[in-house]
């Protein structure tokens, strides 16, 4: 099955036009690599049977909360490659949710599969590298919620090297540690001894180990059992140096991922990128890259977007088809053109090839 969308390659100046961005903004977003550390619509295919393989439009309420992207207007955006995400419902047992994995990570892989003539499913910066050179958008296979696996033995369902990252816990407090958000509430906001343990299988399977949406302690938790010659990551959130919230990591945070030579995806959700309405320009998408680029410097800030997660986007950059709008305001901030393209991909495979080396055995 082939994907029907506009290849605006063939006509860069009509698409600068309508995006209403310079002709240069255009070329050095369609010179970079473009990958996105968190696309959650995966979400509603299983919820509702949204179909990944299908252009939507932006629904009931004008891409709030969903409608955002599909891989129609993900290869009409020439977005390279994305972290496609199974997110982990928390009320089934610990045997259940394994089971539910098992179901959702074949039914994800069966639709990408599908579409093979425009996508392939990704494990490492040489898959991704061959992806791209046939012309196709790589996805690579994301859990959000480590409680997904948290049953002895289960981490082991995962066929060989699939899953690229690991979320440790998401809204809600499980077996491995406490979250961020405050309607969770109890514990000391530590990672429990699972939860250790867990980074370190990880770390030997070589995943990512993801510390968005951990809580503060957990994240430093995190960092110590963490193997110090691998990278960590968080691929969706806000910083506090912007805009304080607490799904916003602080500059001390930061360094951390920093020094693992790691990379921080910012998030597009606008109630955790500013207060009183400013996130609802792209503009505090850019404010929250800068400062981590000023912060800790240009080798460790990402997209993470988050589309399709129930968030908010910006309303001048409500889907997928509007990110370019990001490489005009970055060029209008005075960024290099070599931080911008870091920024839109590359950083994100330099972690990759320092985890997993640059292609597989």
């Amino acid at each position: 099955m082939s994907l029907e969308y506009t290849d605006h390659r063939r006509d860069p100046d009509a698409w600068a036009k309508e995006l209403g961005v310079s002709r240069a903004a255009i070329d050095l977003y369609l010179a970079s690599d473009v990958i996105d550390l968190h696309v959650d619509t995966f979400i509603w295919a299983r919820m509702y049977g949204y179909d990944l393989a299908k252009r939507h439009g932006t629904g009931l309420f004008d891409a709030r909360y969903y409608g955002q992207a599909d891989l129609p207007r993900m290869r009409e955006a020439q977005i390279g490659g994305a972290i496609w995400v199974i997110t982990t419902n928390p009320v089934r047992s610990s045997r259940g949710r394994a089971e539910a994995f098992a179901r959702n990570v074949a039914r994800l892989r069966a639709k990408l599969a599908s579409c093979a003539d425009d996508v392939a499913v990704v494990r490492d910066a040489g898959e991704y590298a061959r992806a791209r050179a046939d012309g196709k958008h790589a996805a690579f296979i994301g859990i959000q919620g480590g409680s997904a696996l948290d049953a002895p033995g289960a981490l082991d369902l995962i066929p060989e090297r699939l899953v690229v990252r690991i979320t440790l816990v998401h809204l809600y407090n499980s077996s491995l540690g406490v979250t961020s958000a405050p309607s969770a509430g109890g514990g000391d906001g530590g990672l429990t001894p699972a939860g250790k343990d867990y980074v370190r299988q990880l770390d030997s399977r070589r995943i990512f180990v993801d510390l968005a949406h951990i809580h503060r302690r957990g994240f430093f938790d995190a960092v110590e059992a963490h193997d110090r010659s691998l990278p960590l990551i968080v691929t969706h959130t806000g910083v506090s140096g912007v805009f304080p919230h607490w799904r916003s990591l602080d500059d001390e945070q930061l360094r951390a991922v920093a020094d693992s030579g790691g990379t921080v995806g910012i998030m597009y959700h606008a109630p955790f990128l500013g207060r009183r309405g400013a996130g609802k320009r792209a503009s505090r998408v850019v404010d929250h890259i800068e400062h981590v680029v000023k912060t800790v410097g240009e080798d460790h800030a990402s997209l993470g977007s988050d589309w399709d997660g129930a968030i908010v986007t910006p309303r001048d950059m409500k889907t997928c088809l509007e990110l370019p709008k990001l490489v005009e305001l970055m060029l209008q901030r005075g960024m290099r053109e070599e931080t911008i393209r870091k920024v839109l991909g590359a950083n994100y495979l330099r972690a990759l090839r320092h985890l997993r080396g640059a292609a597989s055995a």
